[in-house]
């Protein structure tokens, strides 16, 4: 199965959507990938306290990757402090790099919002955040690993071609 996502190149520029496998793994080699922190929430789709997550307070300039997968999720251009105490943003990277589904437990009815190309639970989206989206990506740290816009090579994939 594949996903057609955007991705770094070699030159740090965001290129696509590409082509790319799905990222599957069994749950005993994500433990072995992952601490047992962010397996909690990126796998078994917890959640971090408010006001704990390492890049809750993060303003420097670059890339917000997935945990598991390294795929580009958001940009520190869209990022807003939104007071709930987790890291938010008004909008992804790209639309196809986030996916969505429904979310119906503990009794509510939430989006919930999922890497595209490994299913890595990342939070949820609500319809109360600023312009120009109106959309509040509310998203763990322990589902992200912060990139330094300095660094944005490190990111290049090889579905992006040369």
């Amino acid at each position: 199965m594949s996903v057609k996502i955007k991705v770094f190149n070699r030159s740090g520029d965001l290129v696509g959507p590409v082509e790319s496998a799905k990222v599957e793994k069994s749950d005993e080699d994500w433990q072995q990938q992952l601490t047992p922190e962010q397996f909690e929430v990126a796998r078994a789709k917890g959640t971090e306290r408010p006001f704990c997550g390492t890049l809750l307070d993060n303003k420097k300039e670059g890339v917000y990757a997935c945990i598991c997968c390294d795929l580009p999720l958001f940009a520190s251009s869209g990022k807003f402090n939104s007071g709930t105490g987790w890291p938010s943003f008004f909008q992804p990277v790209a639309d196809e790099n986030v996916a969505t589904e429904t979310d119906a437990a503990y009794g509510m009815r939430r989006v919930e919002i999922l890497c595209a190309r490994c299913d890595c639970h990342l939070g949820h989206v609500f319809p109360d955040g600023p312009k120009p989206t109106g959309q509040r990506y509310c998203v763990n740290s322990e589902s992200l690993r912060f990139v330094d816009a300095s660094d944005l090579k490190s990111l290049a994939d090889p579905a992006a071609g040369e």
